[in-house]
């Protein structure tokens, strides 16, 4: 049956719904939240949460990175950031909290205007792995091509391609592009790339040999892509597409499973379990850890877009601070509106609707019920 709505004589559109438009339902059985495992693997590397947090400057510096690293989750650096720019950048991301909106993104791209430096590269990831904590990096599609080498040698677990969207496939007048599956058999380190938001795009990214694939086009609390742009994916139907993707190339491909990361649309404990009811193997966080007393952001909450040099498509928000990131992953927590205590929200909801891990809770029931805020 078509879900498709007539737009028009001309056009039709497919309904698709966002994380606010659906809710989980509970079942017969229950379960003691202390039996529930969050625990998630990808390739070789065993994590105690399903937490990667999204490559931005106002949300991981190295030291953030260590310390997520540490309470059981994935910290990824951004490369391209000012920690790979400035040699001490404190000043930087403190000018950036007090700009004045109106001039905020004009300074910030004049600040993002200093190269970026390989030395740099090397010394905040090489900081990173002597703490002995799993060791991730960022790049665009556009600087992969000329730092991943760097990136390489400096010594990188996992590497992540992020960018607002990313194809297997791009087509450029001007340079020789990116080709995502030669680039990948040739490394010898796991990659996550994305993003993706539909069927069809995830899983030409599947046969780029990609052990992940990120979830999210303009959703997040800081993109205005939809407004810029005219584009945008709710994240809900975007995540079960892709999950989707993932079932069917787990046939085709004989039994290769490609994790499903949802990025976008998470800033509270809510949207990420729904994130997970949808299909995803874990979750990229951007300002629900931009909240927190660590993050470098000092309360506010920027990506890439906010500084592109030609189109920006993103804002400096104010996200507020929360409390420390351990009060935020793992509570108590002193606020009850989902922004507190993630990890022990998600456990919870598993416990109520009687699953034991992540993976099984990809099979509980939705529904489709918009919520209403008072």
């Amino acid at each position: 049956m078509s879900n498709e709505i007539e737009i028009g004589r001309g056009k039709r559109g497919r309904r698709a719904y966002s994380f606010d438009d659906i809710a989980v339902v509970p079942s017969r059985r229950t379960r003691d939240p202390q039996v529930v495992s969050l625990g998630w693997q990808i390739d070789a590397f065993h994590f105690e949460i399903p937490v990667i947090s999204a490559p931005m400057d106002s949300v991981m510096s190295p030291a953030t990175a260590i310390a997520l690293g540490r309470a059981g989750g994935l910290g990824v650096l951004d490369l391209e950031g000012v920690w790979t720019r400035y040699e001490d950048p404190t000043a930087q991301l403190a000018e950036i909290a007090e700009l004045d909106p109106a001039a905020a993104t004009r300074r910030m791209q004049e600040i993002y205007r200093e190269p970026i430096k390989d030395e740099l590269i090397t010394a905040r990831l090489q900081e990173i792995r002597a703490a002995g904590v799993v060791v991730a990096g960022a790049l665009s599609p556009q600087r992969t091509q000329e730092h991943y080498q760097t990136v390489l040698r400096a010594g990188v677990d996992l590497f992540v391609i992020r960018g607002t969207t990313v194809s297997a496939e791009h087509v450029s007048a001007d340079a020789e592009p990116l080709n995502l599956k030669k680039f990948i058999y040739d490394l010898d380190v796991p990659v996550i790339v994305g993003g993706a938001s539909t069927y069809q795009a995830a899983l030409h990214l599947m046969r780029t040999g990609a052990a992940g694939v990120l979830v999210g086009f303009g959703g997040g609390a800081a993109q205005t892509t939809r407004t810029t742009l005219g584009i945008h994916a709710p994240m809900a139907t975007a995540v079960s597409d892709v999950a989707a993707a993932r079932r069917d190339y787990l046939d085709e491909s004989g039994g290769r499973y490609v994790h499903v990361i949802a990025d976008g649309g998470l800033g509270r404990s809510g949207d990420i379990v729904k994130a997970f009811a949808c299909g995803a193997d874990a979750i990229m966080l951007g300002a629900a850890l931009a909240r927190a007393v660590e993050a470098p952001g000092g309360g506010y909450h920027w990506g890439p877009e906010a500084h592109h040099p030609e189109l920006p498509r993103g804002e400096r928000v104010h996200v507020g601070t929360t409390g420390p990131l351990d009060e935020i992953l793992f509570g108590p927590g002193g606020h009850a509106d989902g922004t507190a205590n993630l990890m022990g929200a998600l456990r919870r909801s598993l416990a109520t609707t009687g699953y034991s891990d992540l993976k099984e809770f990809q099979r509980v029931d939705i529904v489709v019920s918009p919520y209403q805020p008072h």
